[in-house]
Formats: C-alpha cells, sequence, structure tokens
C-alpha cells in the first residue's frame, strides 16, 4: 500500500510518498480502508521536533520528545492522527463492526499514529465509531481529532445556559469546533481570532468576535466565566485577566493531558452532526501525494479550521 513515510525531523520535505506493507487485522482488530485524513498541527510538530511552547520550553522539552517519539526520527515512521473511511476486513473476534461500515476513528493510541496511509488497523474498542450519515469522508476524518478534544476539554468548565465564554483561536480545527459546542450548551460565546476569520466564526454561533491583532481581549472590559485557550498561545500574566473570581481557565495543551477519551465520546459527536448541531469546516484539501505541500501550509500559520488529506 502507499503511505507518506516520515524519514527524520525536520521540514515538510523529510515526508515521502513510498510503497509499504499492507497491515492485516489481529483477533480484535477491524481494518479500515482510509478515504480521508487530516493535516494536523500535531503532525506538523512531531515531523519537524518543534514542540511550539517557545523557545525556553521547547530546548528543554525536546529530548524528551526524542525519547516519546524516536531519536534520530519517529520510529512510527506513518504519521497522522485521525482518519475516517470503510471496514474492509474483520478480525475473527469482532462483534461491534462489520466488513462494508462507514467509520471514523483516532489513530493517536501509544504515539503509534498511522493515518497517513491507504490502510489502517483499529482494535474495536479503540476511538472509533460509525460516521456521521450526513458527514461526507472528508468532513468525519478531523472529529476524532480536533472535535473530541474540544468535546472533553470543555466538559470540564460543566458550561451552563448563560454563561460567558471566550473561545481563543477561534478559527482553528479545535476553535472551530468548540465554539459550536458551546454555543449548543447555551452559552454566549466570544471568538478571538484574525479579521480574515471573523464572519466564519461568526457563522458557526459566535454572538461576538474580537480581531486580536487590533484588540487584546483583556481591554474590552467583559468578564467571562469560561476562557478556553484553543491554541495554547495566552501568555501567562494575561490569562485570568478577564476572568470572573470563580470562572475556570483552560489551556489546550495542559487540559489536554491525562484525558480519557471514549469510544462514547466519537457517538456523541456523531450525534451532534446527525442533529445538525456540529459541523466541520475545511480550509483546503489535498491528495496523499501532496503531503508536502500541506504540511507547509499549516506550517504558514494561515489555516482556519481543517486542511484535509484526501486518500
Amino acid at each position: 500500500m502507499k503511505a507518506i513515510i516520515c524519514t527524520k525531523y525536520g521540514a515538510p520535505e523529510v515526508l515521502q510518498l513510498q510503497e509499504v506493507e499492507k497491515p492485516f487485522p489481529g483477533r480484535n482488530e477491524v481494518l479500515i480502508k482510509i478515504h480521508a485524513t487530516t493535516a494536523h498541527i500535531g503532525d506538523t510538530k512531531i515531523r519537524s521536533l518543534k514542540p511550539g511552547l517557545g523557545p525556553i520550553k521547547d530546548f528543554f522539552f525536546k529530548p524528551m520528545m526524542r525519547i516519546m517519539l524516536g531519536i534520530k526520527g519517529p520510529r512510527n515512521k506513518v504519521l497522522g492522527m485521525d482518519l475516517s473511511g470503510e471496514i474492509v476486513e474483520i478480525g475473527s473476534s469482532v462483534r461491534k463492526f462489520k466488513v462494508g461500515d462507514k467509520v471514523f476513528a483516532s489513530a493517536f493510541n501509544g504515539f503509534k499514529f498511522g493515518a497517513y496511509a491507504e490502510y489502517k488497523c483499529i482494535a474495536e474498542d479503540d476511538l472509533i465509531a460509525i460516521k456521521p450519515n450526513n458527514l461526507t469522508y472528508e468532513e468525519s476524518a478531523p472529529l476524532s481529532n480536533g472535535a473530541l478534544t474540544a468535546l472533553v476539554i470543555l466538559r470540564k468548565a460543566d458550561i451552563q445556559k448563560g454563561q460567558k465564554v471566550l473561545i481563543y483561536g477561534a478559527s482553528g480545527s479545535m476553535g472551530t469546533y468548540s465554539v459550536q459546542l458551546a454555543k449548543n450548551l447555551g452559552a454566549h460565546v466570544t471568538g478571538v481570532c484574525s479579521a480574515g476569520n471573523m464572519d466564519m466564526v461568526k457563522s458557526l454561533g459566535a454572538d461576538n468576535v474580537i480581531d486580536y491583532t487590533q484588540e487584546n481581549f483583556n481591554n474590552s472590559g467583559d468578564v467571562y466565566d469560561v476562557i478556553f485557550d484553543s491554541v495554547s498561545k495566552i501568555i501567562r500574566s494575561e490569562r485570568k485577566k478577564s476572568l470572573k473570581k470563580h470562572g475556570i481557565y483552560l489551556d489546550a495543551l495542559k487540559s489536554s493531558e491525562g484525558l480519557k477519551l471514549k469510544q462514547e465520546d466519537l457517538i456523541c459527536l456523531k450525534e451532534l452532526c446527525e442533529a445538525g448541531k456540529l459541523r466541520t469546516v475545511i480550509d483546503r484539501q489535498y491528495p496523499l501525494a501532496e503531503m508536502v505541500e500541506a504540511h507547509r501550509y499549516v506550517d504558514s500559520g494561515h489555516k482556519k479550521g481543517n486542511v484535509v488529506i484526501i486518500v
């Protein structure tokens, strides 16, 4: 099968299209013919070995990344964290799924990844579910990453109807889902993004949108019950200035540590999509063979929503 191989850490050009051995499902696994995946910022950070935490933190965190991922390059060379596709084979003990099922799933399992390929095996009890029937494969693939993480993190805030919620980085993958999820809970949502993305964020349900290039949200005079930094870019000294006394501050990076993600959460996302309460924003689409260009675009920092790869 064809797959994108990350030969070493570095610029997007380290990604190469190669022929690799096709996997075969174990007793409790399903084999998925992948139709779509994404060029996610998490993939680009692994490829480049740049955590994006700032110069000092990156200096100390890089050795830890090498230990977790591989010293000279990723030991699991096929990256890719999320996918959608069709089950083409099942193991002998699989009961939840059948051949022909259209699914979406997370390939992020113990730093194994593997969605940048034509096929992927996933255990039936892992993060896999039937895809929403009203979404395409391209729209379904990002759900198991950006939407899933946003859902579980926002649950920590126990958002109540009428509360004021600020989403920083509202035009990104996690941000676009977060705006919709908070709005579905009845919150009054303020999104922070660049001017070019303000209309898109409003279309997702945001009540107010702030252009961060022109205004610091802390200077607006508003205070919030919940502030969610979906891109982990608010500096420490600015994080709680606009937070109510007993408000909750959430950071995408810190708040995702130790998250317990469940198959039931994917089913929840499926139901929200089918009810018309959640949709995927797709910025650009690339074929698998153009993964280098896709990563280059994500590295530019200008993407909105998701960059989807058609396999």
